[in-house]
């Protein structure tokens, strides 16, 4: 058992934020207007990390149009019953549930329900026909409570690679009768959608319709270590291109995590030779790895790096499956403290501090055995093993969140949403609007004389 997990070292994050994301983000406002349902897609790994905070606001813009939210904006007319606009609900899809565990997704739900009333959480994988049945039936019974509007508007965002896609290709198996062909290419690799796709019919009775969007990333992952996990996080999921990262740095944080998610047993252990111990020693990992696959370079010497792709593939398709059956309670087999360290040895060009959103609490050297213990990749905290009930998880993952939520709050305050290269090319804009109106003026006054 490991009592004893350092944070690693994490790579700066890198900028990835194409000409097809921007324009989208400017076309949103327009498409909100004449939509009646936003169906935010967010992967079940990193329910909070897969947030962008910058659809937030034209969300909220768009609930206080409805009439949703008198605080902000003055309701119009699509507030107006049989306008066919009452309709304004936010339903977040937690795709691919079969890869976290069970034991958490009802306390995540409560907590969510809590703190964000107006969005409907609905975990889902896009292979599993029982859920995308569940949630095709929710969007006709949505559609329903308005039997004045002609049809029903749906509109698909979210962040690359959350499966998009595939969740309407699914959903127009279960509301359009008969064989349905696969409306939408998808492909493994981010930034496959970049254009908003043709109005799509996934029901025909109520009338529904789907529109499905580019991927979002956000234009600046973030300063200091939040925005490095942010981003390696990203990477891990293949939200973000992972040739922009180092893959031993992907799998140096990935040991970390599963680690956290059983630090009996971690999932990694399938692939190393057996009777092997878990271990924080992301080296020794390869080397261990790399001989028992038989990855070997000329002269004999083991292959690390193709041992380091092989398993971020592994962890993708198979990993993640294994380690989604971590149980909520452990089998301790040692008592001592364990909290989250970090690292001895200073690098440069890496980030070193844990994430805000984590729980830090430091463990006394006497009582029972505590040890850290995690959810997907976005939720950590100190695990009692003698309280580890639902309402306790509900709690701890309850402050992960207003954790993430304050964090995200100051991070946009201070001015972390855009890099300095951002906040350079800004500010010459500015001075070059500046003087353009500076110049007119003149042109005008001595036009006047």
């Amino acid at each position: 058992m490991l009592f004893a997990i350092p944070f690693p070292a994490l790579p700066t994050p890198p900028s990835w934020f194409p000409g097809h994301m921007n324009r989208f983000s400017k076309q949103l406002p327009a498409l909100l207007s004449r939509t009646d349902v936003v169906l935010e897609l967010r992967d079940a790994r990193l329910p909070l990390t897969s947030i962008n905070q910058n659809l937030e606001g034209a969300i909220r813009k768009w609930r206080a149009e409805r009439g949703r939210d008198s605080t902000l904006i003055a309701p119009t007319p699509a507030s107006v019953p049989g306008y066919g606009g009452m309709i304004c609900e936010r339903i977040v899809v937690l795709n691919k549930r079969d890869l976290v565990p069970e034991w958490g997704i009802e306390p995540f739900r409560k907590a969510m329900a809590s703190r964000f009333p107006d969005q409907i959480v609905h975990f889902a994988s896009c292979n599993k026909s029982r859920d995308m049945k569940t949630l095709s039936e929710l969007l006709v019974n949505i559609a329903k409570t308005n039997p004045h509007a002609i049809e029903m508007n749906v509109l698909v965002v979210g962040m690359p690679n959350v499966g998009k896609s595939t969740l309407l290709n699914s959903l127009r198996n279960f509301g359009i009768a008969g064989r349905t062909s696969k409306a939408l290419q998808t492909s493994a690799q981010p930034g496959h959608t970049r254009t908003l796709s043709t109005r799509l019919k996934i029901s025909e009775n109520p009338l529904i319709y789907s529109y499905d969007s580019p991927g979002v990333m956000l234009p600046f992952l973030g300063k200091g270590e939040q925005g490095a996990e942010r981003g390696v996080k990203l990477a891990l999921i293949a939200g973000i291109k992972e040739s922009l990262y180092d893959v031993e740095g992907l799998v140096n944080y990935l040991l970390y995590r599963l680690n956290i998610l059983d630090p009996v047993s971690p999932a990694y252990l399938k692939v190393l030779p057996p009777g092997s111990q878990p271990t924080t020693d992301v080296d020794d990992f390869l080397d261990q790895m790399a001989s028992r696959l038989g990855m070997r370079l000329r002269g004999g010497d083991v292959d690390t790096s193709r041992a380091a792709r092989w398993f971020v593939d592994w962890w993708r398709k198979e990993g993640g499956l294994i380690s989604a059956s971590a149980p909520k309670s452990l089998v301790f087999a040692a008592d001592g403290p364990q909290e989250r360290q970090q690292p001895h040895q200073q690098q440069h060009q890496y980030q070193h501090q844990p994430q805000h959103q984590h729980q830090h609490q430091h463990q006394q050297h006497a009582g029972p055995p505590t040890l850290r213990r995690g959810w997907g990749f976005d939720f950590e905290w100190t695990a009692d093993p003698t309280n580890v009930d639902s309402s306790t998880v509900e709690q701890k993952m309850g402050k992960c969140i207003d954790a993430c939520v304050r964090t995200a709050e100051e991070h946009e305050q201070a001015g972390g949403g855009i890099s300095q290269t951002q906040e350079k090319k800004r500010a010459w804009q500015e001075k070059l609007a500046k003087r353009a109106a500076k110049n007119k003026a003149k042109f005008i006054g001595r036009k006047g004389i």
